[in-house]
């Protein structure tokens, strides 16, 4: 097997604008902590309302999850609208579902508003395996058909689906012809490029190793570099599992999961298009799931498989390709050019966590596999609550977080025994 360990949006993405490391004292009026899809949309969404901002990212723009991932733009949350309308209220639940719907249609605009170059397609598939998929397929489609009146979803049999997907594993499937796909990092560095043009100053190479709360919503904020402060009179954080310890609180209640992803070698247009004829986005709904599209210049993109000790523990390219030949066994003669991996951050509920750490400091993270949505548009919430209308960010700050279980030295582990249970029940 060919293969070469990098990223391959990166190599397709190529390197890209390079931002200077912040170095001295910046003053401003918001600084953004992060640079990926949500750090990049609160700050274009800041400048646009004509704020200085500052953001840093510790590494490159698009480093993390944000330039790494399966790309699928999905409607709603990972936890489902009933875990929401469990723990807020069917009114609120309501308003959340209508805000992803948003964040669907605020990808597109700020794509086409800024002229941002990253491949979207629209149509996203979520496949059955088997009975048991098919009849919460069914349900689903029949609830956000009954009481979302959501109409760009429908369920297909089993001969449709084989039509669309050159596959005998799947039996069933939810096609949403509103969500899509998209090339990540190409998004990601878009919208860095949008917000610079409207006057953010980033600093990439810029780690922040301190933060310093303003006592009151009186009082500036500071954010330390190895080279630099930032005085701030608002802080967004927006670096999910990447933050690591800088926020104790908040590193707390999201675990860090590794996910991979392999690109085959160029399959050609005609041999790409048979495997999944409509080019949707494609996910099975198994705990463990697979996860799969077309790229733009025709190779198939595969992730499938988890990590949740945080460690390389499946020979990653090995065994995504063992599973991708599961689905698409006509494949075997392909070679895999590019492997890579990252991490994504999860709640305990898998609902996504926005909130405030002091009166001026805000965060956001637990996407938990939904961000190239919810990021984009989490951006725009903060940005609301920092302009002075927080009411939809914090129906977002009402819903509550458990820490997860056991420490900082036995969380991960309850973690790995916890999904050991639902890799049985995908099997079984």
């Amino acid at each position: 097997m060919s293969k070469r360990t990098d990223n391959y949006y990166l190599a397709a993405a190529g390197p890209g604008t390079r931002y200077p490391a912040l170095a001295g004292d910046v003053t401003t009026d918001v600084c953004v902590v992060g640079g990926g899809i949500a750090g990049c949309s609160t700050a274009l969404h800041l400048a646009e309302r004509g704020l200085r901002v500052t953001l840093l990212e510790a590494e490159r723009v698009g480093f993390g999850a944000s330039g790494r991932s399966g790309a699928q733009a999905i409607f709603g949350y990972a936890c489902g609208q009933h875990k929401l309308e469990q723990q807020v209220g069917a009114t609120a639940a309501r308003q959340m579902w209508d805000i992803s719907l948003e964040g669907l249609d605020l990808v597109r605009g700020l794509i086409a508003r800024h002229q941002i170059d990253c491949d979207y397609v629209n149509g996203q598939m979520h496949v059955a395996i088997k009975p048991r998929h098919e009849r919460e397929l069914r349900e689903e489609v029949e609830e956000l058909q009954r009481r979302y009146d959501y109409r760009s979803v429908r369920y297909l049999e089993r001969d449709e689906t084989r039509s669309l997907i050159a596959s005998g594993r799947y039996t069933g499937a939810l096609l949403d012809t509103n969500s899509g796909h998209l090339q990540p990092l190409k998004y990601t560095r878009g919208l860095a490029a949008a917000a610079e043009r409207a006057g953010v100053l980033i600093r990439e190479r810029s780690r922040v190793i301190a933060l310093e709360p303003g006592a009151d919503a009186t009082t500036q904020s500071r954010v330390r570099t190895a080279s630099g402060t930032v005085t701030a009179t608002y802080v967004v954080l927006c670096g999910n599992a990447l933050l690591g310890s800088l926020v104790p609180p908040l590193s707390r209640k999201i675990m860090a999961v590794g996910t991979y992803i392999v690109a085959t070698k160029e399959l050609g247009a005609e041999r790409a298009r048979a495997l999944i004829t409509n080019n949707a986005a494609v996910t099975d709904i198994n705990w463990v799931l697979d996860y799969f599209r077309r790229s733009a210049d025709h190779r198939l993109l595969f992730g499938g498989r988890v990590s949740y000790s945080g460690l390389d523990a499946f020979a990653s390219a090995n065994a995504t390709r063992a599973r991708l030949l599961a689905v698409f066994p006509q494949l075997r003669d392909v070679a895999i050019e590019y492997a890579w991996g990252g991490y994504v951050d999860i709640t305990m509920s898998r609902a996504p966590h926005f909130g405030r750490v002091a009166p001026n400091v805000y965060f956001l993270q637990g996407f938990s596999g939904h961000g190239i949505v919810l990021t984009g548009i989490a951006g725009k919430l903060v940005a609301e609550a920092v302009a002075g209308s927080a009411e939809r960010f914090d129906l977002f700050a009402r819903l509550p977080h458990a820490d997860f279980p056991g420490g900082s030295l036995l969380r991960r582990p309850a973690l790995v025994l916890a999904m050991l249970y639902y890799r049985l029940r995908d099997l079984l």
